[in-house]
């Protein structure tokens, strides 16, 4: 959903301390950074982190939300100090596209029928190959747009809660038809801000970014292919905090009442927020406590309980008058 800031007080940031995460150093920029990847069909989710790690000459890169090797599309990688940072993808919506294969003939009216019995809340068994434990368990489908029925094949689009198997719900499909189903095709559009039409690249790009500035001096293709880690919490609600706040949230602190300068309008109790700087610095991750309206109205009290922290200590001073 997207949402307003508030102001909760009026802050300033001073510029002695920390930085616009676009503006970062290009050493730092790149160690902070998260690639929007369009994954071939072929290599597996880890083999697409170990190609990233040796162009970039990283210590570290992980993914956010794996991929089957003969599934394509959005990929996000984070490199070094935003291989945590990407984790808060796990959690995000996800979006595909999906060419699913009936095992005979069905009338396209009773196939548009069940697509909608299929959407909102759906009740799931893992397959059999799957990293988690095979119990039924429910996830929301936002949508299931239909956009081409040729005899025994559907092209579809899908929105979804993370951890739905699109396979498994062409499986279903099938089922409920009781012609059977299974998935031909498939492409991941959208992980949470992260989609097909936002700074996608392919490892090709990747290379000859990190080539042209590391031969060339011209680090202005890597920033363009490179993305600030922040990104990865777009998709989340905000919670903007002073400079004074700042390093007590590094140290694993709860987020009290008076340290916070704006936030998004739609917060709701228990909702995961994103704590970032007034320069846009993502700092850490919490569970709010309050709604927004009764945030804005505290005079004090703990607000967000931090769970991940993302920025080191010592950035910004401990006190801040």
């Amino acid at each position: 959903m997207k949402s307003n800031l508030v102001v909760k007080s009026n802050s300033f940031t001073s510029p002695d301390f920390g930085c616009k995460p676009e503006e970062r150093p290009i050493e730092d920029y790149i160690s902070k950074s998260v690639i929007n990847l369009d994954k071939p069909s072929g290599p597996t989710s880890h083999e697409i982190d170990a190609w990233v790690k040796r162009i970039l000459h990283c210590q570290k890169s992980g993914h956010g939300g794996t991929l089957d090797p003969k599934v394509t599309g959005v990929l996000p990688i984070g490199i070094d100090d935003a291989t945590r940072a990407i984790q808060l993808l796990l959690t995000a919506p996800k979006e595909y596209v999906c060419l699913m294969r009936l095992h005979s003939e069905v009338s396209e009216d009773r196939i548009r029928e069940v697509f909608e019995e299929f959407t909102g809340k759906i009740y799931q068994l893992p397959p059999v190959k799957s990293a988690v434990k095979r119990e039924l368990r429910t996830r929301t489908i936002y949508y299931a747009t239909i956009y081409e029925i040729d005899g025994r094949d559907v092209l579809f689009r899908i929105g979804c809660e993370a951890g739905t198997y699109v396979r498994t719900y062409c499986h279903n499909i099938g089922e409920a038809l009781g012609v059977g189903a299974h998935m031909a095709e498939l492409r991941r559009t959208q992980v949470g801000s992260f989609n097909e039409k936002n700074h996608l690249v392919t490892l090709q790009d990747v290379t000859d970014a990190y080539h042209f500035w590391k031969e060339d001096g011209d680090e202005s293709f890597l920033r363009e292919a490179l993305l600030p880690m922040e990104r990865a919490a777009d998709y989340l609600p905000k919670v903007i905090i002073k400079d004074s706040a700042v390093d007590a949230i590094c140290h694993g602190a709860d987020l009290a009442s008076g340290g916070i300068s704006k936030l998004s309008d739609n917060i709701q109790i228990n909702d995961f927020v994103a704590i970032e700087t007034l320069k846009g610095e993502l700092v850490a991750a919490g569970t709010a406590l309050f709604t927004t309206d009764e945030i804005l109205s505290a005079d004090s009290g703990f607000v967000v309980k931090t769970s991940k922290v993302f920025m080191k200590p010592g950035i910004y001073p401990r006190l801040w008058k």
